[in-house]
């Protein structure tokens, strides 16, 4: 199948040739056709797959075609532009992502699209928001913000998307858009998209969409064949240093790793830097403006290390990232497919490498149930771990997808790199975890 038997429009072919789609997704050739009919969806798909373009493209077509009926050029549009399409994402990161794709996919059309998420100044949005936009990228608190401010109308809407829908529940965003939705016409069309569905979503779903399209072009919960997994058990004291000496040794020139926490992300990024690989953090309580920034110099190389918590794990989209590392593994085990998600996109290979102490060996059980087979072992010569060191528990969740608060760590623990330990050399063997 090609893009050009899907009933999309010469303009907006001609804007995804330009950026390299030579032919359309699974999810794409399943969930266009049905968007374009006019009926509600829900849509499961593992992350890196294309969802935004299969939502993206046929609103575009959809609002091109009502502009076209709407308006000639003997009479030019006037007035405000009214809101066409909200699309809600749970993250700064993804939103700006989803923005920046639609950007590019509209190139051609007569379309203006906006992106607003909190972290930084509301004004500047509201004053973008003044002269009215077709498509709107949110995050609900913010989207909230905008509304109680009248900066925004919602009354308009034809079209709502709720992008990675089960990580809003996750976050907690579940009143937030309930309020969102209580704003909103009744009579218009909602597509739900997602990698995971679990019963809280399907919940969800009941009571937003109406008799919904179902499309699944993978099994539910599962990574992406392209992934590469492994796992290298690691006493935790010796952790960073591992991970130093495989980027070192490797000679890893861009790799995204995952701590559960923020102070961690910030500590790690700090111990890599020491140990002379350019890293920095990405998490919550950084500003957006730190965080683009150090995205940014990831991407074009500036820094060899991106250090995230799971805010990160979705909505980052890094062209051909070829290494991601599970520092520390999430409290939720569906955050790992997220997490390692971020590579092996768009048709590409990548390699998912989680290092796992004895006090995480319950979760990487919980992972391995979820995906439904066993991660292979790793194993690097000086790194073996110690049998006498006894397993920590790390507390599990106090509420679904709220992680507990774990006790402070005792810095002074953490031993200053071994530099003997990381000029040995590397030996790897392989095998099945039980």
């Amino acid at each position: 199948m090609s893009f050009d038997s899907l009933g999309l429009d010469a303009k907006i072919l001609q804007a995804i040739h330009e950026q390299n789609y030579t032919e359309p997704t699974p999810i794409q050739q399943q969930a266009i056709p049905v968007i374009l009919s006019g009926k509600d969806l829900m849509a499961s798909a593992q992350t890196g797959t294309g969802k935004t373009a299969g939502f993206g493209l046929p609103i575009l077509q959809k609002l091109h075609e009502m502009q076209l009926k709407t308006v000639t050029k003997a009479e030019p549009r006037k007035g405000k532009r009214r809101l066409y399409a909200l699309i809600l994402a749970p993250t700064r990161e993804l939103a700006a992502q989803i923005g920046e794709n639609i950007r590019d996919y509209s190139r051609y059309l007569a379309i203006r699209s906006l992106v607003v998420f909190g972290g930084v100044s509301i004004n500047p949005q509201m004053m973008k928001l003044r002269g009215g936009v077709d498509i709107l990228i949110a995050t609900p608190g913010r989207l909230l913000d905008l509304v109680h401010q009248n900066a925004v109308d919602l009354s308009s809407v034809k079209v709502l998307v709720l992008d990675e829908a089960d990580r809003m529940l996750d976050m907690g965003f579940i009143h937030d858009i309930r309020r969102v939705i209580a704003k909103l016409p009744k009579k218009r069309q909602n597509l739900m998209f997602s990698a995971t569905f679990s019963d809280d979503i399907k919940a969800l779903a009941q009571t937003i969409l109406k008799s919904p399209e179902s499309v699944a072009v993978a099994k539910t919960n599962s990574a992406s064949e392209q992934i590469t997994q492994y796992v290298h058990r690691v006493d935790k004291r010796r952790k960073r240093e591992l991970l130093s000496y495989l980027i070192g040794k490797n000679q890893w020139q861009q790799v995204l790793i995952f701590t559960r926490t923020k102070y961690g992300a910030n500590h790690l990024a700090e111990q890599l830097t020491k140990d002379g690989i350019k890293a920095s953090a990405i998490h919550g309580n950084k500003s957006q403006g730190a965080r683009t920034k150090a995205l940014a110099d990831f991407k074009n190389g500036q820094i060899r290390a991106l250090v995230a918590t799971d805010i990160a794990a979705r909505g980052l989209d890094i062209e051909l990232l070829p290494y991601v590392v599970n520092y520390e593994l999430p409290q939720v085990a569906e955050d790992y497919v997220h997490r390692i998600g971020r590579t092996g996109r768009a048709q590409n290979q990548g390699q998912a490498i989680s290092l796992v102490c004895i006090d995480e060996l319950a979760q990487l059980k919980s992972i391995e149930k979820l995906i439904k087979k066993p991660i292979p072992e790793i194993f690097t010569q000086g790194f073996e771990v110690d049998p006498r060191i006894k397993a920590e528990p790390v507390k599990k969740a106090t509420a679904k997808g709220a992680p507990a608060k774990r006790r402070r760590v005792d810095k002074t623990r953490t031993p200053k790199n071994n530099q003997n330990s990381m000029k040995q050399s590397s030996h790897h063997t392989y095998s099945k975890t039980n």
